[in-house]
């Protein structure tokens, strides 16, 4: 490869601030989801892709872990409004089957490691039917 034909973003431009130094004056967190995969949709599989901007997910939680820099969290995701929901810290597509044709959301929530939300962003989505 010459050297005209590297990319001319950083390391760092993409994958974000090194973990090993703390960051002084961290911008807010940002969520970004996007709505599920279609061709995975078209079979009834729902894949959410989201990445999250100045926070780290990964699986820490409790009240040390504010003192974390740079910032960590978690996202809580809610199907259809039900009266409860699961927790993900992979950072990972997250994944929902056996959900019944028709119209659906999911409630994305980016929340600290005390599961408070920091940011949220709703998807909506036709599950199709069987045919």
């Amino acid at each position: 490869m010459t050297p005209s034909s590297r990319s001319s973003q950083t390391a760092r431009d993409v994958i974000g601030p090194s973990p090993l130094i703390a960051i002084e004056d961290e911008p807010p967190p940002k969520l970004i989801v996007d709505p599920p995969l279609p061709e995975p949709l078209s079979r009834g599989l729902v894949f959410i892709q989201y990445r999250a901007e100045n926070i780290r997910i990964v699986p820490v939680f409790g009240e040390g872990a504010l003192l974390v820099s740079p910032r960590i969290g978690h996202v809580h995701v809610t199907v259809d409004d039900l009266p409860w929901h699961f927790v993900d810290a992979s950072g990972e597509t997250l994944i929902v089957v056996g959900l019944p044709a028709g119209e659906h959301k999911v409630l994305v929530q980016l929340a600290d490691p005390r599961h408070h939300v920091i940011t949220e962003q709703t998807v909506k989505f036709l599950v199709p039917a069987k045919g």
